[in-house]
């Protein structure tokens, strides 16, 4: 809509709102570093650098502004891509870290110590398959599975191909645990006892809600742009086929409660427009698979080759060449 003429006035306004964001606020933008930052965020975060890089006409007046964008999504996407992901291998790579590693080419850049890995995690992990964990900082690796952070991350291209794949995979493997009798769940281990009680102010739901809230519109929307993105339609349309046994039945709750999603959620407000929508949106797109690119963000090629380049400069993928020219900031 912004690229109608009509609308000149709001790109010009969100052009140079984002770019006095950008040399302002440039601490705060920072890739999640010591930042309490979910994937969620990172991801949407990383689709409005793209809205905004789209928004803008390539002109002398913007060049800089788009060069600034440019910079940021390939450092956001080196960072997420590289450090934010797991799977079987790289779990397998954190147990055997060494610690206290401070040179430029320490492969535990964050100072992670294996012990931190969950005792879940180990026995949950497909062999197939893998995720974007939750939030990483110094010393920190937070691997809960956000499922609207990594579908989202799969729709604007956050995550490569492979990694999308892989996530798809995960989904599929743990279909019981992240969807089972009504998608979508939110967020996979749920938190219990001590910690949902410290965090949350123990407001709200009780112990028996805690192991599975979950959502019953929005998650489903993004599961099946992630699945039409990747030519997967049958796991979008799997989904789509357990919720609408129900939703309607249950008047469009906000969320569901137990590990299954088999109970309304006891504060749950009925009638929530977003969750029929979801479930409405996520069913067109089934018969329009066509209608889905508008929401869907294919790889720059200018990005991939960036992309690349900092990966073959990455110490953790080739020790030893302390002699490099340049230096990235990660």
């Amino acid at each position: 809509m912004c690229k109608n003429p009509a609308f000149e006035q709001t790109r010009m306004t969100v052009s140079h709102s984002l770019l006095t964001l950008i040399k302002r606020k440039r601490a705060h933008l920072m890739l999640g570093i010591g930042i309490k930052t979910h994937s969620d965020p990172q991801a949407l975060f990383y689709s409005a650098l793209l809205c905004a890089r789209e928004m803008l006409a390539p002109e002398d007046g913007s060049a800089d502004l788009i060069r600034a964008l440019n910079n940021r999504l390939v450092a956001l996407s080196f960072h997420i891509r590289e450090y934010y992901w797991i799977d079987m291998k790289k779990l397998n790579e954190i147990y055997r870290y060494k610690t206290e590693e401070y040179s430029y080419d320490a492969v535990n850049k964050f100072n992670i110590y294996p012990d931190q890995i969950p005792p879940w995690l180990v026995e949950w992990m497909p062999p197939k398959g893998g995720y974007l964990i939750g939030n990483l900082q110094p010393a920190h690796m937070d691997f809960r599975f956000f499922s609207l952070g990594n579908l989202w991350s799969i729709v604007s291209s956050l995550a490569t191909r492979d990694q999308s794949h892989a996530i798809l995979d995960l989904i599929e493997a743990k279909w019981d645990d992240l969807v089972a009798d009504m998608p979508f769940k939110i967020c996979y281990p749920a938190l219990e006892g001590q910690e949902w009680r410290i965090i949350t102010g123990s407001l709200g739901p009780t112990i028996m809600q805690v192991p599975g809230q979950l959502c019953s519109g929005r998650g489903l929307l993004q599961l099946t742009v992630a699945c039409i993105k990747m030519n997967r339609p049958e796991l979008a349309a799997k989904a789509v086929k357990a919720a609408e046994k129900r939703i309607s039945v249950d008047k469009w709750p906000e969320y569901y409660d137990t590990k299954r999603g088999r109970f309304i959620g006891k504060q749950a407000h009925l009638f929530q427009t977003w969750s029929i929508a979801g479930y409405l949106v996520a069913k067109q797109l089934l018969i329009n698979p066509d209608a889905a690119k508008i929401l869907i963000n294919e790889e720059d090629a200018e990005l991939v080759n960036a992309f690349s380049c900092m990966i073959s400069a990455n110490p953790r993928r080739k020790r030893g060449r302390k002699g490099l020219i340049q230096s990235y900031i990660i």
